[in-house]
């Protein structure tokens, strides 16, 4: 923490729980380029350090910890706006926005975001498009609830984010295994609430809308294909943009509808959807940018920056949303076929030297352990990913699966053994 810091015209932007590099490291280094930044952090920065003039370490999730922290950083600076992209955070620093008196929606509407039950009710009242939903308490209740909706269904936390605790039930056998395995996941750290959720499963292909709101006006950017895969949880193992993509034009006044519905007045929204037999229809609003990669998808295929679009906003600011490209772009999340121990992991160099790869990046090095859903989540279970840029969709496709070919992940396989999650898996 700095004694003697530089003054600067630049407006100055707090930033909460910046995150990891790999992930978030893009967004960080768009508003420091523009903006002075000073960041709250739960550990002492590292990667960040160059892209910060200040900072304040203390725990984000403890309320009156991050006021004061807050507080701190203000008498040294001309705070002029606070944001996060990080999701369990939301409610919090909207809080600590009003405290620092800057710009912000109510935190009652980031829980809306943030609580999935709050959400489907919004949805219903002002007619958006979303799946049936029944809150629960009981394994009992679950069943009631399945069975009034009709199987398939998906139990899910209210108030978790990144699939956490999210699983689909096709039969009332599989039901108790499915409730303990999203009962665990409720109660982890961070979530808004441990309430319980079963809903509709919607079938179809999973997309996202791309949104910007300013003074209540949304404006949908971009949408994103996404690869889901280890059914029947829903894992994210890739994400795909592409400039022109016709499907923007029907979903993006959905996606505006869902944003409206919750209140959202200012900021990023990345609203999930299912393109159903019924038409598009929503499956969650999360107010911020989008994970893996996805704002970094947006930018190398339509020149957008919506890490920078969040500090304006986040400013006051109307943010320039003129594409200045027209191109496609892929992410490819690198898991391995089984858990175990990492032996070797590479690239081949005509790959590797492509025009074409924007990014290739590793998340485990050889000795790690990784473990595949559903007993490890994404932190410990992907290998890497990789990044490529395309004229078009069709090439960027073709484009992941060359640079795919051309990886090479060997895990050592670890020792089989079934907890409750793997059950309700092998069951399905």
């Amino acid at each position: 923490m700095s004694s003697t810091l530089p003054t600067s015209p630049r407006p100055v932007v707090l930033v909460v729980a910046p995150n990891d590099r790999l992930y978030r490291g893009y967004c960080l280094e768009s508003v420091a380029a523009v903006y002075d930044t000073v960041v709250i952090t739960p550990n002492p920065v590292t990667w960040e350090q160059g892209l910060v003039i200040d900072h304040e370490t203390t725990d984000p999730y403890d309320h009156d910890a991050l006021l004061a922290a807050g507080e701190r950083l203000a008498a040294r600076h001309p705070i002029a706006a606070v944001m996060t992209w990080n999701e369990t955070l939301l409610v919090p620093t909207a809080e600590l926005a009003q405290h620092l008196g800057v710009l912000t929606d109510d935190p009652k509407v980031l829980h809306a975001c943030r609580d999935k039950a709050t959400s489907r009710k919004l949805f219903a009242q002002h007619g958006v498009p979303s799946a049936q939903s029944i809150k629960v308490a009981s394994l009992l209740e679950s069943a009631l609830a399945a069975e009034s909706i009709g199987y398939p269904v998906v139990l899910k936390p209210a108030g978790q984010a990144g699939s956490v605790g999210v699983i689909r039930v096709d039969l009332a056998d599989q039901l108790p295994a499915a409730f303990e395995f999203t009962t665990a996941g409720a109660n982890l750290h961070g979530g808004e609430s441990n309430s319980i959720l079963v809903e509709e499963y919607l079938d179809g292909p999973e997309i996202s809308v791309e949104c910007v709101t300013h003074q209540g006006r949304t404006t949908a950017v971009a949408v994103t294909r996404k690869e889901i895969g280890f059914e029947p949880y829903f894992e994210e193992t890739g994400h795909s943009v592409d400039a022109v993509d016709p499907l923007l034009a029907e979903v993006g006044p959905i996606a505006r509808a869902a944003v409206a519905a919750l209140g959202v007045t200012t900021g990023i929204s990345h609203v999930e959807l299912r393109l159903t037999d019924t038409g598009p229809r929503i499956i969650e609003v999360n107010q911020r940018i989008g994970g893996d990669l996805i704002g970094r998808l947006v930018q190398l295929a339509t020149g957008i920056d919506l890490p920078r679009a969040a500090a304006d906003l986040a400013l006051g600011i109307a943010p320039d949303l003129t594409p200045n490209l027209q191109q496609a772009a892929a992410v490819r999340l690198l898991y391995p076929e089984v858990s175990g121990t990492v032996i070797a992991r590479g690239i081949d160099a005509q790959v590797a030297d492509a025009d074409w790869l924007a990014q290739v990046s590793w998340i485990s090095a050889v000795g790690d352990q990784v473990v595949l859903p559903p007993e490890g989540d994404v932190d410990v279970a992907r290998v890497g990913l990789v990044v490529v840029t395309a004229a078009d969709a069709a090439q960027a496709a073709a484009r992941i699966e060359e640079a795919q070919d051309h990886i090479t992940v060997i895990v050592h396989p670890a020792s089989k053994h079934l907890g409750i999650a793997a059950e309700a898996q092998a069951a399905s």
